[in-house]
């Protein structure tokens, strides 16, 4: 089967059943992944063959039976769901721009709510941003807030004019402009608006003498004195976009995640909103990852080695 030159896809359906048939073919993948140079024998002292058991996912050492679990270690270990569905479930929360709920999950593996939610927390336990990226050259700043709507919530716990109440998670995302769409997102959960709450999520992030645009929100007045070049687009006036200047990129990431949510979740608890940026901002980061399986496969090699 060939794929359409017009089609944007990198692993298709079709691609991840022939690649990962059964549980045979998944475990047979995790062990290679896991030992890359073979599995070494701390019984015979050296790198040894060691084959398949039956009845049990394990290999034993050809020569002294030493037994060596794949899914040890991993978010995988201690599950009776078969490992195909697994990396199925990998694959359905990859292959979206807007993720998918464990509801569809369920109905996808044919297994229990219970089950598919813990099965999507663990998946999103591996998709987690990268702590040591750095965002350099032209970066768009900008700060969101979410949470669900006041009409919906109960006369009590709206948000009235001068009770100083907050019903919203305040969230910063800076992005950095690359060729070809292929910048880097980093979103996080801040304390407040306020400029000591999120110029650190900047200064954590964002080389110095870095280029930042940000909307005319007083938080981001000090970029400047912290070293940055920062302009601005005055949204108050509408004024969106001035030459390079605009933040369109990070609020086109907004809209995805926050229609991603809103569709697929309906509603995010503060406790759990930073784990489902992660998720976004896994995918967004690894849309054009060269791997051969595409998002898919970068969210494998999060699999940690043995």
């Amino acid at each position: 089967m060939k794929r359409s030159r017009a089609s944007e896809s990198r692993y298709t359906l079709m691609e991840f059943g022939r690649e990962f048939p059964d549980d045979t073919a998944c475990l047979e993948w995790l062990l290679h992944h896991r030992y890359p140079d073979g599995v070494y024998c701390p019984k015979c002292e050296r790198v040894t063959k060691h084959h398949r058991e039956k009845a049990r996912p394990s290999y034993s050492c050809q020569f002294c039976g030493h037994r060596v679990h794949p899914m040890k270690g991993t978010i995988f270990e201690d599950s009776a769901t078969s490992l195909k569905l697994w990396f199925y479930a990998v694959y359905l929360m990859t292959s979206t721009r807007c993720g998918v709920s464990a509801k569809h999950l369920e109905r996808e593996l044919g297994v229990t709510y219970k089950t598919a939610w813990r099965m999507a927390n663990k998946i999103r336990s591996i998709l987690d941003q990268d702590a040591d990226l750095m965002l350099g050259g032209t970066v768009e700043v900008d700060e969101s807030y979410f949470g669900g709507k006041d009409k919906w919530k109960h006369e009590r716990k709206r948000a009235h004019v001068g009770t100083g109440g907050v019903t919203k998670t305040p969230v910063i995302g800076m992005v950095q402009r690359g060729a070809n769409g292929t910048g880097k997102v980093v979103a996080k959960v801040a304390d407040s608006m306020k400029t000591q709450d999120l110029l650190p999520h900047a200064k954590a992030y964002i080389l110095p003498e870095s280029t930042i645009y940000t909307d005319e929100a007083y938080t981001y007045s000090d970029l400047t004195k912290l070293g940055y070049h920062h302009s601005r687009v005055n949204h108050g006036q509408r004024v969106y976009v001035s030459g390079d200047v605009h933040t369109n990129t990070i609020e086109g990431f907004w809209a995805t995640v926050k229609r991603g949510i809103g569709g697929n979740y309906h509603a995010v608890s503060t406790k759990y909103l930073q784990s489902y940026l992660d998720e976004y901002a896994f995918r967004y980061n690894n849309r054009t990852t060269a791997t051969r399986r595409g998002v898919f496969g970068a969210a494998l090699s999060r699999i940690p080695e043995a």
